[in-house]
């Protein structure tokens, strides 16, 4: 899974990607930055 990470202002891969349910019922998917170790965050259903 691909998101953007924050602290290295680009596309990086997900590492430890897994599926959440925000507040509002929709999906999410959140996990760990491949390169530095940041969270991530990206809204919508995993592929």
């Amino acid at each position: 899974m691909e998101g953007y990470c924050v602290k290295c202002k680009s596309k990086r891969e997900m590492k430890d990607a897994k599926e959440v349910k925000l507040k509002n019922g929709k999906p999410a998917v959140s996990g760990t930055c491949s390169s530095c170790g940041t969270k991530m965050f990206k809204i919508g259903a995993a592929k």
